[in-house]
Order: C-alpha cells, then sequence, then structure tokens
C-alpha cells in the first residue's frame, strides 16, 4: 500500500542515460531522409515490438495521420535507440508525430496493438482513422501511464497489403531531462488481438503479484482490524489500524484499476487521504505498545502527515515541483526509521518484549522512503537522472524468476505479518484468561447455586413460588425464603447493581450477612440495617436494593424497604416509604409497613428486571404490565418477561395465604374459647 506513494513520480518514460550519452556522440538521429522500408506484418508469427522503421516530425497537423500524407521529408527513428534529443536539441515542442509504414497480408485478421506508457496524452491512429486516445493533448488534460490498452485494427484496413500506424504525442516539459523522451519501442507492440489479450491481463499479473499479495493482505487486516474492534471496543490500537489502513484504500483500488486502464491524472488526488496514515499509524503502534501520545508526538505525526499530503498533490496535479516536494516527505521517513522503532523497543522491554518484532518493519519501510527522499530530487539534475532512475527501477522491481519483488511491497507485507503476529498472541493470552474467567464464572456459578435456593422450603400456612433467571451465567439478585418464629417466615429479596461475577460477588456478601443476621433477628429492619452496614466499603461506589419482610402464622405482614420495587397485594402496588438502598449511607434506618395477609391473598415480589424487560422496539414491559400480570403464578410472570425481552436478572417470588391454615387456627381460638 505505502509503496504506491511514489510511484506516480518516477512513472515517466526513462531508460539509461549512457544510450543517449552515446547516442547523442555517434548522432545517430541527426535528420535522415525519409527512405524507409517500414515494417514487414505478413509472416508475424509472435506478436512483437515496434521499434525500427518509424518517421518521426515535430510540430502538430492532423493531416499528419492520414495514410497518403507525404512523410519523405520526415526523419527516419528507431525507437529502441534514438533519442529526440538530437532532432531537436534546442527546442521542446509539446507535440511529436510519429508513422510506421506496415506492410501486412491481405487475407490477414485478428491483428491488434498493445499500447501502454507513451505519454500522458496521445493518440493512436490507423490508416487515419482513431483508435485509442489517452487523455487529451489539446486543450492539456494528462491521464495516468500505468495502464495498457488493447487496441484492434479494423480488418477491413488490411484489403491493400500496408497500414500507415501514426502517433500523436504529447511530451511534458519535464520529460525532456529524460535521455529518451517520447515514444519508445517497449511501450506499442502488435500481434494477434487474442495473444495481445492474455499479454495484456498476464503481464500486469506477474509483474505486480507480490504488489497485489500486500494489497490482499491489507484489505484482510482492515476486515480484521474493525471486527477486532467490534469485539474488544477497550483496545483502540485495532481501531487505529483500521484507520490507518483505510486513509489508503482508495489509493490501492486506483492502483488496481490502472493497471488494466488509464484513468485522469487529478483522479490521484485521492491518495491525498494518505496525508491521515502517518497520524494513525504512529497512534497504532503507541497503542500496542501502551505509550501515551502526548501533544508534542501527535503534533509531529500531524506535521509528517501533511508533507504526505503535500507530496502528493504535487505529483497528482503533475506540478514541477513534485519531485522537490519529497523533501516534505522527509518528516514522516524519519517518523517510520528512527521515531516509531524506538517507540516499540523503548516501550516493549517493559510490557511484553514479544511486542519489540514490530520495530523491523518501519526500519525497512523508513530505509525505503529515505532512498526516495534522496532519488527524488536528483530525478531534476541532469547529471544523476539516469542513475537515480536506474536505482528506483532496481528498488521498485528486482526480478525473481517471472515475477518482480517490490521492496515497499515486501516492508508493508512485513509490517502487516508482524502485527498479525502480535495479535495472534495476544489472541492466544486472552484465550487463556478467558478460559480461566470461565472457570472462576462456573465456580461462581455453582456458589451462587448453593446460596440462592432453587427449590423453597415449604413453610405451614403459605403457598410460594419463586423463579430466578439470570442474565448472564451469574446474576445480581438475590433472595432467602426461611422459617421464622411462630410458624411464621421471613423473605429478603434484593438486587445488586451490575450483572456478572461482580455483582454475583456481593450477592455472596449479602445472602452470607442475612443468615448471620436471621440467628439474632428476624426483625425486617434490624436486618436491612444489619445488610447495609455489612456493604459499606465494599461496593465501589455501587450499591443494592433489598426488601425484607416477616409472615406469622395469623396473616400479620411486617415490611422493610431500602429502595427495593414495592410487592403487589392482589394486583395493587403496597405503598411502602421511600428509603436509601444499602451500601449508601452508614447507620440508615429503615421504616415498617405493617398490614394484613387475609386467606387466599397473594403477594408478588420482583426485582426490575421485570418491570426493565425491553422488546427490539425498545419499548419497556413497565409497571403497568408487571400490575397486571401479578396475579398469575411465578413462572408466568417471569417467562412473560423473558420473552418481551430479557435485559437484566430476573427475580419472581409469590406467596398466598393458604385458607385451610386460616380455618384451622380460627377452630382452634373457637375450641379455647368454649372451653374457658
Amino acid at each position: 500500500m505505502i509503496p504506491t506513494i511514489f510511484r506516480l513520480a518516477f512513472n515517466r518514460p526513462r531508460s539509461s542515460c549512457w544510450i543517449s550519452a552515446l547516442l547523442l556522440c555517434l548522432g545517430l538521429a541527426s535528420c535522415r531522409p525519409a527512405q524507409a522500408q517500414g515494417f514487414d506484418a505478413t509472416v508475424l508469427r509472435e506478436s512483437t515490438h515496434l521499434s525500427s522503421g518509424w518517421l518521426v516530425h515535430v510540430g502538430d497537423d492532423p493531416a499528419f495521420a492520414l495514410p497518403d500524407f507525404d512523410d519523405s521529408r520526415w526523419t527516419l527513428f528507431n525507437a529502441e535507440t534514438d533519442s529526440l534529443h538530437a532532432l531537436v536539441p534546442d527546442t521542446r515542442p509539446d507535440v511529436v508525430w510519429y508513422r510506421l509504414h506496415m506492410k501486412v497480408a491481405r487475407n490477414q485478421t485478428g491483428l491488434g496493438l498493445l499500447a501502454g506508457t507513451i505519454s500522458r496524452a496521445y493518440e493512436i491512429y490507423s490508416n487515419g482513422v482513431k483508435l485509442y486516445q489517452a487523455g487529451r493533448i489539446t486543450p492539456y488534460a494528462p491521464y495516468d501511464t500505468n495502464g495498457t490498452a488493447l487496441i484492434s485494427i479494423p480488418d477491413g484496413q488490411v484489403g491493400n497489403g500496408s497500414i500507415v500506424i501514426a502517433l500523436r504525442v504529447r511530451i511534458d516539459p519535464y520529460l525532456w531531462e529524460d535521455p529518451q523522451p517520447g515514444f519508445r519501442s517497449e511501450f506499442l507492440r502488435l500481434g494477434q488481438s487474442d495473444d495481445l489479450y492474455v499479454r495484456k491481463w498476464y503481464g500486469p499479473m506477474r509483474v505486480h503479484a507480490i504488489d497485489w499479495l500486500s494489497y490482499l493482505a491489507e484489505f484482510s487486516m482492515l476486515v480484521g482490524a474493525i471486527l477486532l474492534y467490534s469485539t474488544q471496543r477497550e483496545r483502540l490500537e485495532y481501531l487505529w489500524l483500521f484507520l490507518a489502513i483505510l486513509a489508503g484504500i482508495p489509493g490501492v483500488i486506483l492502483s488496481l484499476a490502472e493497471r488494466f486502464h488509464t484513468f485522469p491524472l487529478d483522479w490521484q488526488l485521492v491518495n491525498c487521504l494518505w496525508m491521515f496514515y502517518p497520524y494513525c499509524i504512529g497512534r497504532t503502534y503507541c497503542a500496542f505498545v501502551g505509550r501515551t501520545v502526548g501533544w508534542k508526538l501527535q503534533l509531529y505525526l500531524a506535521l509528517a502527515g501533511v508533507g504526505v499530503g503535500y507530496f502528493y498533490t504535487e505529483s497528482a496535479l503533475d506540478s514541477p515541483y513534485a519531485a522537490a516536494s519529497a523533501i516534505a516527505f522527509a518528516p514522516f521517513a524519519l517518523l517510520e526509521l528512527v521515531i516509531l522503532p524506538a517507540i516499540i523497543l523503548r516501550n516493549s522491554r517493559r510490557s511484553n518484549r514479544a511486542e519489540s518484532v514490530l520495530a523491523l518493519p518501519p526500519v525497512i519501510m523508513g530505509i525505503y522512503f529515505s532512498a526516495y527522499a534522496v532519488l527524488l530530487p536528483l530525478s531534476v539534475v541532469p547529471a544523476f537522472r539516469g542513475q537515480a532512475f536506474e536505482f528506483y527501477k532496481f528498488i521498485d522491481g528486482i526480478p525473481a524468476g517471472p515475477f518482480y519483488i517490490n521492496i515497499g511491497s515486501i516492508a508493508d507485507i512485513l509490517s502487516l505479518f508482524s502485527l498479525a503476529l502480535i495479535i495472534l498472541i495476544r489472541s492466544n493470552r486472552v484465550s487463556r484468561e478467558q478460559a480461566l474467567l470461565q472457570r472462576e464464572i462456573e465456580a461462581a456459578k455453582e456458589v451462587q447455586q448453593v446460596i440462592l435456593p432453587e427449590a423453597v422450603e415449604s413453610v405451614t400456612g403459605f403457598r410460594i413460588e419463586s423463579v430466578y433467571e439470570p442474565a448472564q451465567q451469574v446474576g445480581g439478585d438475590f433472595f432467602q425464603i426461611l422459617p421464622a418464629t411462630e410458624s411464621g417466615l421471613l423473605l429478603v429479596i434484593g438486587d445488586v447493581a451490575g450483572k456478572g461475577l461482580p455483582a454475583a460477588m456481593l450477592v455472596s456478601v449479602l445472602v452470607g450477612a442475612i443468615r448471620t443476621a436471621v440467628q439474632y433477628s428476624h426483625s425486617p429492619t434490624e436486618i436491612l440495617a444489619q445488610l447495609n452496614e455489612r456493604l459499606i466499603g465494599r461496593t465501589r461506589g455501587g450499591f443494592s436494593t433489598a426488601l425484607a419482610a416477616l409472615f406469622t402464622s395469623d396473616g400479620s405482614v411486617t415490611l422493610a424497604n431500602a429502595g427495593h420495587l414495592s410487592p403487589y397485594l392482589d394486583g395493587r402496588e403496597v405503598e411502602l416509604p421511600n428509603a436509601l438502598p444499602l451500601g449508601i449511607v452508614s447507620g440508615a434506618t429503615y421504616e415498617t409497613t405493617r398490614f394484613h395477609l387475609t386467606s387466599g391473598s397473594r403477594l408478588a415480589f420482583y426485582t426490575d428486571g421485570v418491570i426493565e424487560a425491553q422488546n427490539p422496539q425498545g419499548e419497556l414491559f413497565g409497571f403497568e404490565r408487571g400490575r397486571d400480570i401479578s396475579t398469575k403464578p411465578a413462572e408466568v410472570i417471569a417467562e412473560a418477561a423473558k420473552q418481551f425481552g430479557q435485559q437484566d436478572d430476573i427475580t419472581v417470588i409469590t406467596i398466598e395465604r393458604d385458607a385451610a391454615t386460616e380455618t384451622s387456627a380460627a377452630l382452634q381460638t373457637a375450641t379455647v374459647l368454649v372451653s374457658a
């Protein structure tokens, strides 16, 4: 992804300067009469570059494309060895025409041309018919020079046995600094269209295979980074990595497309998005090693981004100062070569030595960038231009069998590989931690199953139903139903703020405190007061609601509430005084409420998981539904809230006074009175 930054600036026609010097010394391009034999394509067995037999002329006239135009005074030109510098040593014309008389077999069909990198604006004619145009010559509108074009020669033109190929080429002023400006033989290939079609697609795939492997890795990392961040929001390095790769994605897509097609040069302005890359990649590496990014480093990252943006703007707009703008790129090269590796090595020693592997790719990339920062200024100096281009070609595409290796792409792949390795190491560590946490949760779940009764102990005179549905494996709801004096029962129900393991730990504390408190008193107010003191200093800013209710055999009910939901008595809410939840203020007191539970009457106790159940439309189950359903069995109430949309732990307890017990108690009382 990164190496595409420089290809625009260097992607201009170029060749060895020693060839040009030799040609100038020999005077091969002196004005020779155009007694050219042209090019014989009658026995064409395989596609070939069109090098010899060309005629060249400086100037611009539409008639130059016509097949019967008299070009006898044009200069003979070999596109492989000759240079325009000898033809026009003192001038730099904007437009140059090339003509090639080509002999073909009269029955020949399927001929085509494969053109690429001729110029940023050029036209190709066959027998006066324009076959192809890249960019616009007048008024000038340049196109990029990375793509190739497959051009079919009409079969009807071969009937007379000859074809005149004409090229109208716009030559930018800076290209006259090249040893061989304008058209060169490797820019145009003649052959059968089927063969050229294979070359059009196979050639770029072979030459740029390593680059595309890098692009594929980047797209994969882009998807992986956002998926990792979506599940681990606290890991900002994944977000920064996603943004860093995203900054170059438009340029990557354009780079892929322009291998097979030409686009207006100003489309390269999408690469200005690279200006965000230095800041994002700097934040990425700092986040990976736990380095805090201060304002000075942020300012430097922003400065490096401005330099990258300036470089791309100059290159995309074809500015004559594009090479000089490499100076603006120096802060980013320094960032990659020195600053980021130093940060990584220093901080990885403090945290995790494995993360020191992240330092290698920036060093390689920094060397790559530094080389370009030197090459670009040298490319505008005539004495060093040829060497600069030759060295650029070397680092941009080292031959390796049928492929070419770009050092920048290799550094890109290494960078992504090292990041993937660190992510894999982290994932392995997180998996082990999650496995350990899962075992702890299972242990907590077993403890909670012990302290929260699955089956409620029967108490004479009362019918009791209970349902407990945690939102996670362990929850923050709790309840205890215990026998009390004089054939009564004691209920304590509550809800710890929060969910999961922290809430479950507080539940364990509260249940233990309840069982200790009932050994000394069954008074609801005293029990809540003891629970409150037990929680002071243990909730870390949290709290717990609770409600204690004492039932006696004659139906008397005494309630004390600490911020919990009021129960429902036969479908009506019991009014209770307000009180603070447990664990907020030490020494809190709680008022009592007393009433009589008649035969067949029913009390329903909820935790807020019932009331706060929420459907996909965001609607709450609410108090009205809670009240209307309070006369139903506990299992029905809990299931209704759960199906509506469970968000929190759900606990439902219903207590109904047995009518038979009340009748028996009344008869016993009457018998005692009669006996008396």
